[in-house]
């Protein structure tokens, strides 16, 4: 019975192994794919396609538009985070026993 226990854990293991890999080489092709296409398309428009400038580019893009700023870089517009004083309502509250 142990024997058979063992077999089955390695079995499930070794299946589940596969399955994860396949799931990181589906993951790895489809970001060649996007990387592939990206140098296609900037190929036909033209343009030298750069990884390295493509990601500073999409970093500083991801990066201003972080909810989480502070409110000096938020100049452009107010942030949808912080109230706004007529809106606020001050309440008390008590606790009845």
């Amino acid at each position: 019975m142990h024997t058979l226990q063992q077999i089955l854990r390695t079995v499930l293991l070794t299946l589940l192994t596969v399955v994860g890999m396949l799931m990181a080489f589906v993951f790895m092709a489809s970001t060649a794919l996007a990387i592939a296409i990206l140098y296609v398309v900037a190929r036909v428009s033209g343009r030298p396609f750069e990884m390295r400038s493509y990601w500073n580019k999409r970093r500083r893009a991801a990066a201003s538009a972080s909810p989480f700023q502070s409110r000096t870089h938020s100049a452009k517009k107010p942030s949808p985070y912080i109230a706004d004083p007529s809106n606020v309502s001050d309440i008390e509250m008590r606790e009845i026993h």
